[in-house]
């Protein structure tokens, strides 16, 4: 694990960070932005790796729990970094997907669907069903903890 870590974990980070921070210049982010946007991708992207590597399941499983908890580090790192800057959320969450988003299962069902295979087809559409749905989850339950977070820290101030 620390090997991978140390090795292809580390490339995949800087290249999440890479297609983090250059999605956000083609989205016309705010320059000063994209070194945070970035920088929460690849904890989002890292986050997922790690959980990919380590949990002992089938891959459908790994797929959903890694995504889900990534979604929520991308979601919770999100509300930190708009405070932090004073800026929208969406800025930092929609650049911070593209690490995420299952382009790869998506083109193989329409290629599976092409060349006359539907039972792979439906294993891939199954993928990119679980990945949407539980991304979504995950920005759910990330604005859920931000809420009870700023709550917290509000009520914590008048006291």
């Amino acid at each position: 694990m620390w090997h991978w870590l140390f090795t292809t974990g580390l490339l995949q980070t800087i290249l999440a960070y890479l297609a983090t921070a250059g999605f956000g210049v083609l989205l016309n982010i705010p320059r000063r932005a994209v070194n945070l946007s970035g920088w929460v991708g690849a904890a989002g992207w890292l986050t997922y790796e790690v959980l990919y590597q380590v949990l002992p399941t089938t891959i459908d499983v790994k797929l959903a729990i890694g995504n889900l908890v990534a979604a929520i580090v991308i979601g919770v790192a999100s509300g930190l970094a708009a405070h932090y800057k004073q800026m929208p959320m969406i800025i930092f969450n929609i650049p911070s997907l593209v690490p995420l988003v299952p382009g790869g299962q998506s083109y193989r069902v329409v290629r599976n669907l092409v060349t006359g295979h539907p039972e792979i087809a439906n294993q891939y559409l199954a993928q990119v069903v679980i990945i949407a749905g539980v991304i979504a989850i995950g920005f759910l339950v990330a604005e859920f903890i931000n809420r009870m977070t700023w709550h917290l820290a509000a009520s914590l101030k008048q006291l």
